[in-house]
């Protein structure tokens, strides 16, 4: 199963997603992710979800190879609606989601990141979005809320990466620990908020929900329509084939200034970001 949930202790349910080689996701995973997120957040036992992944990174967007290979337009609007409706189940999950990240996050990973309650990192992990190099758009609504304003245009143009290191200095990642130490981390975190009257957390989930100043689903789903004109105008098309046949812009671009990391994951030819 590429997604599967374990309760290591009471009131802590992890979520893992484990989809060789890049955890791309195809559009039944990014449904399947989206239904174990409700369900599980509706539980009355669980206190805390913990999101994260096997493999050798976190999150690495759509399966654009199933995309390709499907005719007419009906991939392209299934992945963009299994997208929305992870990003949706994690902001909107009952219980505080917890993000233990690792590698890379990159495409749709920052969907799901940006809408978490927390998020932890292994050391050396880059968050990015390579929308513009794969003639699509979408998740600057959640890079906005890992990164400042004028920071995030410059990665989402760029299609530059940020690490973990830096998003703690930011203060969206809470804290960066060692690759061995990750899971443990975010159990600490998990153990604190599982120790409070639930009552009051999930209404304090809610609560903070509602003041957020950004409604973030309406805001990803304005985004979506500026996919689908690049779509309708063939750049979309055009993009993801050159990413397919090994000639698009993937695993070549470096990292804002000073980082010192590596640019975005080589996905491979048959898995990829959007």
């Amino acid at each position: 199963m590429p997604i599967s949930t374990v309760r290591p202790e009471p009131g802590i349910a992890v979520i893992t997603v484990d989809r060789p080689p890049v955890n791309a996701l195809t559009t039944a995973d990014w449904f399947a992710l989206a239904s174990l997120l409700k369900t599980t957040g509706d539980d009355p036992e669980t206190r805390v979800v913990i999101l994260t992944a096997q493999g050798r990174g976190f999150n690495a967007g759509v399966d654009i190879k199933e995309m390709q290979e499907t005719d007419g337009f009906d991939a392209l609007i299934g992945a963009n609606q299994g997208c929305a409706a992870a990003f949706s189940a994690v902001y909107d999950c009952a219980v505080p989601v917890i993000a233990a990240v690792h590698g890379f996050c990159v495409g749709g990973g920052v969907g799901l990141v940006g809408n978490a309650d927390v998020i932890v990192a292994a050391e050396g992990t880059v968050f990015g979005l390579p929308e513009v190099d794969r003639g699509a758009l979408g998740a600057a609504t959640h890079l906005a809320r890992l990164v400042p304003h004028h920071l995030m245009r410059t990665l989402y143009y760029t299609a530059q990466n940020v690490t973990a290191e830096q998003l703690e200095h930011f203060g969206s990642v809470y804290r960066v620990v060692p690759r061995d130490e990750l899971i443990e981390a975010a159990m600490e975190v998990g153990r604190s908020i599982a120790a409070k009257d639930t009552r009051v957390i999930r209404a304090a989930k809610a609560a903070i929900n509602n003041i957020d100043p950004v409604d973030v689903k309406k805001s990803y789903l304005m985004e979506q329509r500026y996919t689908y004109e690049l779509n309708l105008a063939g750049v979309g098309d055009e993009h993801r084939d050159a990413f397919v046949a090994g000639s698009g812009a993937s695993g070549t671009h470096g990292t804002v200034a000073g980082s010192g990391a590596s640019g975005t994951p080589d996905t491979t030819a048959e898995k990829g970001a959007r």
